[in-house]
């Protein structure tokens, strides 16, 4: 039998990180948006939540285990403060948990412990390419082996902190299958381009990076000669997606609900008006069942099942509904959902990018 009651671990850390994504980001998700920037003091704050290291095992420095479930209940109240941010706050996760998934023993005791320090650390990853129909089973980047190194060739786009980065997890594919390597951020050939602008999350600093005969030691490779599996990567990748999408849907349902309450038109709250009432209620409706399709994958993945297809599809079910959610708040507020004012406008165009990140995301 399923149950939907958090346990106090679970619930002492959802409350915890609601108060710092009302405190906190929604303080200042307009300033980051317009200047383009996250406060430091603010990412320092959410660092020293210590959710990253929650996810650690003892013996690396942390003081945890994985859960894919936990990871989406917290992420949906992050997003809901700000996704921009939020995204911000991840980026280190690109790195770590694709280590303590995949990587082999010495990889875990030489890099995991950085990421369980007071400090935010400056780690990044590389998967999305500039190509039509990207597919991170059929990456142009390619690693070829050479003796005892991976000659690494291609460009990599939406790679986020990457000016800034001290070390990246670069996938390309090697022989037929993608595989992840990991290259500091100084090896010679790594060149770190333009920033990219963005429609939406412009608080986030993503970067076009290309790798120009880069040389990883065969060490380097992620997992060493076992490797990693990129459809389990995936799967983790979809369910951080939808839980973030879940949490910006509810900012903007949550923000036009209390608009329609309060605004009178023709001697009544807009919210009375059968019109608005059912797109509220409908939006009510699609948050709730994409978060049980969220709920459903991370507990597949979990206890050990195949998450893949239940990943997938709550992936793609997210990306319509948070784009339907949020366009519906920018209608209920009518003239002013157009003015920068209200942040409807700014939850419609960061929903619209999730579309745009599968694998470039996960918690």
């Amino acid at each position: 039998m399923y149950s939907f009651d958090m346990t106090s671990e679970q619930k002492m850390l959802v409350d915890t990180v609601r108060r710092y994504a009302e405190k906190n980001l929604r303080a200042v998700h307009r300033e980051a948006e317009e200047s383009k920037h996250v406060p430091e003091k603010v990412v320092q704050t959410g660092w020293e939540l210590g959710l990253l290291p929650g996810f650690i095992d003892a013996q690396y420095g942390g003081y945890g285990e994985y859960s894919a479930l936990t990871s989406a209940l917290y992420l949906e109240e992050m997003a809901w403060g700000d996704l921009g941010v939020t995204l911000h706050l991840l980026t280190p996760n690109l790195f770590a948990i694709p280590i303590a998934q995949f990587g082999s023993d010495k990889q875990k005791e030489q890099y995991l412990s950085l990421f369980c320090n007071d400090s935010f650390p400056r780690a990044t990853a590389a998967m999305i390419e500039p190509v039509v129909q990207f597919d991170p089973a059929e990456l142009q980047t390619t690693a070829i082996k050479e003796g005892d190194n991976f000659i690494i060739n291609g460009k990599k786009t939406y790679v986020p902190l990457a000016k800034q980065a001290e070390l990246f997890l670069v996938y390309a594919q090697e022989s037929g299958t993608t595989q992840a390597y990991i290259v500091p951020a100084d090896t010679q050939g790594v060149k770190v381009g333009k920033r990219i602008k963005l429609m939406g999350v412009q608080a986030l600093e993503m970067y076009e990076v290309e790798f120009e005969n880069v040389v990883a030691p065969k060490g380097n490779r992620l997992g060493g000669l076992k490797g990693i599996r990129i459809q389990k990567l995936l799967t983790l990748s979809r369910i951080t997606l939808a839980a973030l999408a879940v949490g910006v849907a509810r900012a903007a349902y949550e923000y036009a609900l209390a608009y329609a309450k309060e605004r009178v038109a023709f001697g009544e709250p807009i919210a009375h008006r059968q019109s608005i009432a059912f797109m509220l209620a409908n939006m009510r409706i699609e948050i709730e069942g994409t978060r049980l399709m969220v709920w459903e994958a991370a507990y597949k993945f979990d206890t050990g099942e195949d998450a893949a297809k239940a990943a997938y599809l709550a992936k793609n079910y997210a990306d319509k509904m948070v784009l339907d959610v949020t366009d519906g708040a920018v209608q209920v507020l009518g003239g002013h959902g157009y003015i920068r004012e209200h942040p409807v406008e700014l939850w419609l165009r960061n929903g619209r990018g999730f579309v745009t990140m599968d694998g470039a995301v996960v918690a």
